[in-house]
Formats: C-alpha cells, structure tokens, sequence
C-alpha cells in the first residue's frame, strides 16, 4: 500500500496541471477608475451572482465565477463590493518557501468563502491588508490576488508578500510580479499586448477598456476556446459590463447596488447573450475533466494495462520456450506501463486537450514525450491485429494470455478513436 501511494504522488507531481489563465488592468483617469478582467477557461458555467450583506459581512457584493464548489457555490475569479472596492484572481507559480510567520497565521480552510468575505468586510485596500495578515496566505500558492479601490490605489497579493501601488494604469497576468522580471512578463502575450496598448494613451471610460479587454483577449485555434468571460467593472458608477466568449459587439451591464436590492440572486451568462456556435462547440467537446464516462474509461484502460504487463511479464519466463510469437510479450510489458502512466496524465492534465498536437509542457519534458504515444500506437497496431489473429487461430498462447491480448487490441483501437477525436494526430 506504501508503495502505491509513492507512485500515485510521483505521478502527481510528473503531470501537473497549469490552472486557468487570466489577465486583467485597471485605468484611473480624471477621478474614474475602471478595472477589466478577462476570465481566460475551458469551463462552459460562466455566472454572475449578487450576494447582499449581512450581520458579520455587511456590505453586498456582486461576483463572477464558472468553477462549481460544491455546497460553496461557484467560486469568485472577480468581483465588486457595493464600495467600489474589485478583486481579480489569477492563476501564477510560485516556489513555495519556509516562512515561520506566515505559516503562524490563522489557516485558510474555505477559500471560495475567504475570498467572497473580504469584499463583504472592507471598503478599501488597506482594509484587505489588514484583513489578509491574518491569514496565512500561503495556501494560495498557485494564485496571484489584486484589489484595487476606487481611488485607484491597489495591492498585489502572492502567497507571502503584498505589494502596494497606485499607478494610473497596471496589467496583470499569470505570474508574481516581486519574483518575475518585466522581460520574463512579457512573454506572456496577453501581458505584453496590454502593457503596449497602455503604453502611450489610456482613458478611463467604457469604450477604450473594451478595446483594451480585446487586445488583451485570448483564442486558440485547436477548439477556438480561451477567454470565456470579459467583466469590466466601474468602480466609480458601481457597475459591470459583461462580454461573453471574446465576442466584443455586444455587452450586458449591470447596476450594483439596483441588483443588491432584489436581494440574493444568481445569473447563467451565456443565457443573457445570442447564441455563440464557438462556445457551443466548445460545449459540446467531452474529455475526461468534464465527462465522467471517459474519465473512467481511461482510468479502468490504465490499470488494465499495468495488470496485463505484470501478467505478460511473468508468463513470458514461464513460456519462452514454448509459445511462438513469445516475444510480443516483452514489448506488451514496456507498453504497458507506459500507457497506464499516459491515462493518468490525460485525466490529470487538461492542457493537452485544447493546445495544438503534439502538446509542449515547457516545464516537463517526460509529459511532452507522451504526446507522440498515440503515433507510436497508431503504427504497431496493424502489426498487433495480424499477430493477435495469428495466436487466436494457430492457438500459440494459453487461453488467459490470448484474452488479454485480445482486451489490449480492442482498448488500443478505441483510444486510437478518442487521439483522432481530439486531434493528437493533427495540428489544425
């Protein structure tokens, strides 16, 4: 059992998953401030939601979130308080780092509750500080948090360090600013494209963050996905203005505090827009992080596969003098495990569905080198079909043997079906 577990962590750790990616800016300008945030996912739930205040929370707030939390409700990737007060959670990467002090404070153990309640709680950015010293912020360790107010000034919050500014115009994406360099940023497209749209002119009024939020938006060519949803948020006015799936020709605004006073409410937001055929395929494409049948499919195929090595393994000593075709054995063991290990990646990594065929993780070179298992499985099984029906027919294998050979073909022609599905085959 002790062993089982240290491969599972391993693996864990060998087929790590980037989070979503984000972007935002804030302009302040003449008094106004406005703060754009593009939700960049392959999740297909995006939602609006108005919670109003309470006792121990007072002031309402107003959320936009796609990720279920189960009895949490969905979890806020931006919002505004009826203050003014904004927050935006991006995905980042940070080493994580011995820190007596912060790891003293009091634990996070509801993150989708800590993160709604700060805005219910404070009305400017050293109220967040103030508020977020308590905890310790370290269990965000793959988040950056920025809260900006309506005068403008606004905090970067990493997992143990906050940073404090007030410049009239700022971007973020999905990295730390106090350990990435301005150089290292900028090979993020969606930073750069932002930095250089506000480089010489910003204003503060709808129309140009629109065009900001646009030159800062995201679509991928494989499925056409990438930013799902565009808030921009008026600080000053108290309002939001949604845009739905990178389409910039159509908005829905919302008053904060005219919704607040419905009381608490919930909006689907892909309800509130014309029907969009890009979002309706990317709806409609099933993969194992949003299909339960293929995820079990794929994990039932993997632990097939490690059983049968074993099996294949230990008859092939037993056998090697009697059976013909003995050595398909001693290739079905490698191949074995090296596909128990490929179903796990594929139900653990989410990337390698959506970016371009053959998929690159910069940072591990062992899970871009699976990306060529379905060629290498698309040329030996021609091979193994005319050996599978030469054992079958000439009887060279014990029955138990031949069975497993038979169960290995048939998974291998149906996954051959789901690479095409998904394009593992093709870049376009």
């Amino acid at each position: 059992m002790k062993s089982v577990k240290i491969i599972i962590i391993v693996l864990l750790h060998l087929s790590g998953n980037i989070g979503n990616a984000c972007s935002m800016y804030k302009i302040t300008k003449n008094g106004k401030t406005f703060v754009g945030c593009n939700h960049d996912a392959w999740l297909t739930t995006p939602h609006i939601w108005f919670e109003i205040g309470s006792l121990n929370a007072p002031y309402g707030a107003a959320f936009t979130g796609a990720r279920y939390d189960g009895k949490n409700g969905y979890a806020p990737q931006s919002g505004m308080n009826e203050y003014g007060l904004v927050f935006s959670r991006l995905a980042s990467y940070h080493p994580k780092i011995e820190n007596s002090e912060i790891e003293s404070r009091i634990k996070i153990t509801n993150p989708t509750f800590y993160l709604k309640d700060i805005l219910h709680n404070c009305k400017t950015v050293e109220d967040v500080k103030k508020y977020i010293e308590k905890y310790d912020q370290s269990y965000f360790i793959e988040d950056v948090l920025i809260y900006i107010e309506k005068s403008g000034k606004y905090i970067v919050v990493e997992p143990y360090k906050i940073i404090e500014g007030n410049d009239a115009s700022y971007v973020l994406s999905n990295f730390c600013p106090s350990i990435t360099s301005k150089e290292d940023a900028k090979r993020l497209d969606r930073y750069k494209n932002g930095v250089d749209f506000l480089k010489n002119n910003y204003e503060s009024n709808l129309e140009f963050c629109k065009k900001v939020s646009d030159t800062m938006h995201v679509c991928r060519d494989k499925i056409g996905d990438g930013t799902l949803l565009t808030s921009i948020w008026d600080n000053t006015n108290g309002t939001v203005n949604l845009y739905f799936y990178h389409k910039y020709d159509k908005t829905i605004q919302f008053n904060i505090k005219e919704e607040l006073a419905k009381g608490n409410h919930i909006i689907k937001v892909d309800s509130l827009f014309p029907k969009n055929k890009e979002f309706e395929k990317l709806a409609s494409y099933k993969i194992p992080q949003n299909n339960d049948s293929i995820r079990f499919f794929l994990l039932f195929s993997g632990l097939f596969f490690l059983m049968s090595s074993c099996y294949f393994f230990i008859n092939y000593f037993k056998t090697k003098n009697i059976n013909k075709y003995n050595f398909i054995k001693l290739l079905l063991v490698p191949f074995g495990f090296i596909l128990f290990f490929y179903m796990f990646v594929l139900n653990t990594n989410i990337n390698i569905f959506y970016f371009p065929a053959p998929y690159k993780d910069s940072n591990r070179l062992l899970i871009s080198l699976t990306s060529y298992i379905p060629f290498v499985l698309l040329i030996l099984i021609m091979p193994l079909l005319a050996i599978n029906y030469k054992i079958i027919y000439q009887k060279h294998w014990n029955k138990l043997a031949t069975i497993l050979l038979i169960f290995n073909n048939l998974l291998y022609l149906i996954l051959i079906g789901f690479f095409v599905y998904w394009r593992f085959y093709f870049n376009f």
